[in-house]
């Protein structure tokens, strides 16, 4: 899928979607994501490990925002090695050829699945499609008319209005992002919406080449994002999780200016880094109590 875009200014700012701009990540996982975990790949008797693995990866470490398809292989993964997981007899397959399909394609999204399926008819890669075919219809259910973007990040777009091109850079579907967006009156604050038919975060990213050194930014709130920007030499200013608000007040009295002043880069790039890495685990905490 490709979309428009026009550089018009002289700095672009990416900013990510779920848990960035938006409070929607607990929601989205805990009552859309998982549930449809549980109920399509048959976890019902493990379901508090399920639960537990697909919060970790997707909300509490390292992995957090990673597309679903990839974030659905570290969680059975993370289930075949838990004890108690093993104790209840529970047998935990990685589907390999969605891991293959996943190392050749870069449009980690339903259609590129929804094309593979009907070229392949493969048993497990319908059950893969119909899970997040399920996701997605949940989402729109429980997220409905979505929730109100953090409190700052209707400011903020404001204050870069007329001084930078804003891109939506997501692993969400477009037309989620779309919706998303529009509902809360954000999309005259943004050039264009990049989610994950376009491609990853570090292809939708590409922009930055159009812009002078440092006159790019990543606003996110997972490693992801931040490898995105590094893939394309941007700058990147975190999105803490657990706090957002502060970090939103941040962006919007401070990293912004720094920005478009060209006082990002350096110290307070590393400032900032620093801060957001100390966030984020890579054990589990069932890990740690053993």
């Amino acid at each position: 899928m490709d979309i428009e875009f026009k550089k018009t200014n002289d700095f672009l700012v990416g900013i990510d979607s779920d848990g960035c701009a938006f409070d929607t990540m607990e929601l989205k996982h805990k009552e859309c994501f998982i549930p449809c975990i549980i109920h399509h790949w048959g976890l019902k008797g493990i379901s508090k490990y399920a639960r537990e693995a697909a919060e970790f990866v997707n909300l509490y470490s390292k992995s957090r925002g990673v597309n679903r398809f990839p974030a659905l292989i570290e969680v059975f993964k993370l289930l075949q090695k838990r004890p108690e997981v093993v104790a209840r007899g529970a047998k935990i397959e990685i589907p390999e050829i969605l891991v293959e399909w996943m190392n050749k394609e870069t449009k980690l999204g339903n259609a590129a699945l929804a094309k593979y399926v009907e070229e392949t008819g493969d048993p497990l890669m319908k059950k893969t499609l119909a899970w997040s075919l399920d996701v997605n219809e949940t989402v729109d259910k429980i997220v409905g008319e979505g929730v109100p973007p953090f409190p700052m990040v209707r400011e903020s777009l404001e204050k870069l209005q007329g001084k930078a091109d804003v891109l939506v850079v997501s692993a969400t579907p477009q037309a989620a992002l779309q919706k998303e967006w529009a509902n809360q009156g954000l999309l005259p604050f943004v050039q264009s919406i990049c989610g994950q038919e376009v491609g990853t975060k570090k292809e939708s990213l590409a922009y930055a080449s159009l812009y002078p050194k440092n006159h790019a930014l990543m606003i996110g709130d997972a490693p992801g994002d931040y490898k995105a920007a590094l893939a394309n030499n941007a700058l990147f200013f975190p999105i803490n999780p657990g706090e957002e608000e502060a970090s939103w007040k941040r962006f919007f009295e401070e990293g912004a200016q720094k920005f478009l002043n060209e006082e990002f880069a350096g110290d307070y790039q590393q400032e900032l880094l620093d801060d957001f890495n100390s966030h984020l685990p890579t054990t589990p905490p069932w890990k740690e109590l053993d």
